[in-house]
């Protein structure tokens, strides 16, 4: 399973497209219309939310665990945010394995939700060389 917010998220998501070229991917995002972007493709979307929309979070939160349940994925990928730190905690509760790769634009420091989903990851990504450390992989940006 692919799953990203929308967004930047969705774009660098779509960028790892070729790394799943010979595997079954379901995409799950919160843009119905993103679907014409995977087409050919299994899609799913989520409820929109965020830290500051806590009631819509829970929404997502148990429409993740559904198609979690449903689809029972071999690994989550994501790019964050909200959704894919959702899939990540669910995830790992349900022994799936997981993947994390942290946004290019967070420069400086891993994104909120990569800071999060470091403590439940199995691996983490960075795009950023001075941001890896034992625990956190660069292998180069996908931009």
């Amino acid at each position: 399973m692919a799953i990203s917010s929308r967004g930047g998220h969705w774009i660098e998501l779509l960028r790892l497209r070729e790394a799943f070229s010979d595997q079954d991917v379901t995409y799950v995002t919160t843009v119905p219309e993103y679907r014409t972007m995977v087409e050919g493709c299994k899609f799913q979307v989520v409820t929109e939310a965020s830290r500051d929309t806590k009631f819509r979070m829970a929404i997502m939160a148990f429409q993740v665990l559904w198609i979690l349940l449903r689809i029972r994925p071999a690994v989550i990928v994501t790019t964050g945010a909200a959704p894919g730190f959702i899939a990540i905690w669910l995830g790992k509760r349900l022994g799936i394995r997981t993947l994390w790769v942290d946004s290019i634009a967070n420069a400086e420091e891993l994104s909120m939700s990569g800071q999060l989903a470091a403590k439940h990851a199995d691996t983490i990504l960075t795009q950023w060389e001075h941001l890896s450390s034992d625990r956190i992989q660069y292998h180069g940006a996908i931009v």
